[in-house]
């Protein structure tokens, strides 16, 4: 339930890579999500090689230790082995909301979630020119961006998360080696942030980039990859933990309060 301030506490985290053996593995993590927030992100990478196997195992701690509602949406390793499907109707069986171009009202915030796709930042971003393979790839982007903006358009609530894999700016992925920086995210994700006022985007993927960052907006951009988190913030549980209030237009630097976690 929200707090009586009102706002919903929300833990993000991304890239958990559940192998075939990893059943237990996060379990501390996702007990310690669930006694502090009320709603749980993952985005995306919930599997190490896209097995259903590996699925299972991730909703079996799931459903053990998380008793409050979660939010996701598939990485590219969930896409590795061509079961994606299968993959998100396992999850989806256990309770999990997996978003791909389409939303969700939790706890009375709205979530609108993609996977996203690659292809650079600014003036660097991939253009649609010369060869059929390369206009397919921004196809791809360009299809990802415009599911997040009907995902973002179907929402009513005052406040609003986008939950994607791959990240809108460049900001979030900077700590990378700079050569990776095009597969890493796309600066078409953001164009329908600039459109749609949300108070936060989560992403993942760049395991070594950097937690947080905004867009051209303002409005705050977390890179909540497990790897990241646990570098940048070793002295604590390595997940994000967001304050969303419930109603109210509030300036984009105080839209989401980061909750200092005890």
């Amino acid at each position: 339930m929200a707090e009586a301030n009102g706002t919903v506490r929300v833990a993000a985290v991304s890239d958990v890579h559940y192998g075939k053996a990893s059943q237990g593995m996060l379990v501390p993590l996702f007990t310690e999500i669930a006694r502090q927030a009320e709603v749980l992100v993952i985005s995306g990478d919930l599997t190490d090689y896209g097995l259903p196997e590996e699925a299972r195992a991730l909703a079996k701690d799931l459903t053990q230790c998380v008793k409050i509602p979660v939010v996701a949406v598939l990485g590219n390793h969930d896409f590795e082995s061509g079961k994606q499907d299968e993959v998100r109707d396992v999850l989806s069986e256990a309770g999990v909301h997996v978003l791909d171009g389409d939303a969700v009202e939790v706890e009375g915030v709205g979530f609108a979630g993609v996977k996203g796709f690659a292809g650079g930042f600014g003036r660097g971003a991939l253009g649609a020119w010369g060869e059929s393979s390369i206009k397919a790839f921004v196809r791809e982007a360009v299809d990802e961006a415009l599911k997040l903006e009907s995902a973002l358009a179907k929402l009513r609530t005052p406040s609003k998360i986008a939950v994607l894999h791959y990240a809108p700016i460049r900001e979030t992925v900077e700590g990378e080696p700079l050569e990776i920086y095009p597969w890493l995210g796309s600066s078409r994700l953001e164009e329908p942030l600039s459109r749609y006022r949300v108070h936060a985007v989560v992403h993942g993927h760049a395991h070594k980039g950097s937690p947080q960052g905004k867009t051209a907006q303002g409005t705050p951009v977390y890179n909540v990859a497990l790897p990241v988190l646990k570098e940048h913030y070793p002295d604590r549980p390595a997940f994000r933990m967001l304050e969303v209030p419930l109603a109210g237009e509030a300036e984009p630097e105080e839209r989401v309060v980061e909750r200092r976690r005890g």
